[in-house]
C-alpha cells in the first residue's frame, strides 16, 4: 500500500509517497519525480520503508514562486524537512542524477541525518579539470531552451552527456519518451532546463564535510555507463573520498530498466559493513 502525503515548507508545497516497511529508505531524483522511482520503491518494499519525493517544482510539488530557481542545498532542506515531517531522526538515502547532488547536500547540511548515502552517478561536473567547458556548455543548453525551446535544448543535453538516440529516458531527466511527451512532462522539462540544470551542475560537493561525516558515503556508477560524463564525475569523487565506488546494474537510469537487479544490489550495499543490529 501506498500513502500520499505533504508537507509545506518555505516557498513551496511537497509532495511524498511511503510504502513498505523495515528501515527507512528515501529515493531522490531531480529533475525525476517518485513516479519514476515507483518500481524500484516497489521492489525495496519488501525489506525497507521506502520515500518517494517530487523534487519542489516538480510534478505534484508545487512552489509560491514558479520562478524561483531549485538548488542542491533547497532540495536538502526539503528531505530534511520530509524526515522531520515523518518523526524520523535519521534514514538511509538514494540519489540518482540530480538526486546524488541533493544526497550529497544532505549530507553536509544536515549532520547525522543519513546513515548511508548511494550517490549514483552525481554531474559534479565542477570536479572535472574541464568545468570550465562544462559550464559553458550548460549556458548553451539553457539559452537553446529559451531560444528554440525544449526539443532543441534536450538534444544538447543529452549529446553533452554522452548518449545519442533512444538513450535519452536513461539520464535520468524527463526527456523525450517514444510516444509523445504529455504536458507534465513538458512542464517538468520546462522547470529542469530554465531553473534546475544550473544549480546542479555548479554544486561543488563539500568534501571535508563528507569525509569528516558520520554518514556512509558510497558512490555508484552503472556498469554500462563508461560512455558517459557522469561515469567520469563519479569516478573523481570517489577518489576524492578515498572509495571504491559500486557497480550497479545498466547505466545511467539503470534502475528504470532493471528495478529488481538494482534493488538487490541497492539492498547489499546498504547492509555492507553496517554493524550487527544497526538501524
Amino acid at each position: 500500500m501506498v500513502t500520499i502525503h505533504t508537507v509545506d515548507v518555505p516557498g513551496a508545497h511537497l509532495h511524498y509517497d511511503v510504502r513498505g516497511s523495515g528501515p527507512l529508505l528515501v529515493l531522490l531524483g531531480a529533475p525525476m519525480s517518485a513516479a519514476h522511482f515507483a518500481p524500484l520503491a516497489d521492489a525495496l518494499a519488501a525489506h525497507h520503508t521506502v520515500v518517494t519525493t517530487d523534487p519542489r517544482g516538480i510534478a505534484n510539488s508545487t512552489l509560491d514562486d514558479p520562478e524561483q530557481d531549485s538548488t542542491p542545498e533547497l532540495r536538502a532542506d526539503d528531505v530534511a524537512a520530509i524526515l522531520d515531517d515523518l518523526g524520523a531522526d535519521r534514514a538511509d538515502v538514494f540519489g540518482s542524477s540530480g538526486g546524488a547532488v541533493t544526497g550529497l547536500a544532505l549530507v553536509a547540511r544536515h549532520p547525522g541525518r543519513v546513515r548511508t548515502l548511494v550517490a549514483h552517478e552525481p554531474p559534479v561536473v565542477e570536479l572535472l579539470p574541464e568545468a570550465a567547458e562544462q559550464r559553458a556548455a550548460v549556458e548553451d543548453i539553457i539559452a537553446t531552451f529559451h531560444a528554440d525551446g525544449l526539443e532543441a535544448a534536450f538534444g544538447k543535453f543529452m549529446a553533452n552527456a554522452g548518449f545519442t538516440g533512444g538513450d535519452a529516458a536513461a539520464q535520468g531527466a524527463p526527456a523525450q519518451p517514444m510516444e509523445p511527451p504529455s504536458e507534465q512532462d513538458r512542464r517538468d522539462g520546462a522547470r529542469f532546463l530554465a531553473h534546475e540544470l544550473r544549480g546542479t551542475t555548479r554544486f561543488v560537493p563539500d568534501l571535508d564535510a563528507l569525509r569528516a561525516s558520520s554518514s556512509r558515503v558510497v558512490i555508484g556508477i552503472g556498469d554500462e555507463s563508461g560512455h558517459l560524463l557522469t561515469h567520469r564525475t563519479s569516478a573523481v569523487l570517489a577518489e576524492l573520498l578515498g572509495s571504491e565506488p559500486v557497480g550497479f546494474p545498466g547505466d545511467h537510469g539503470g534502475f528504470l530498466g532493471a528495478p529488481a537487479e538494482f534493488a538487490e544490489v541497492l539492498g547489499a550495499t546498504l547492509v555492507a559493513d553496517q554493524p550487527a543490529g544497526a538501524s
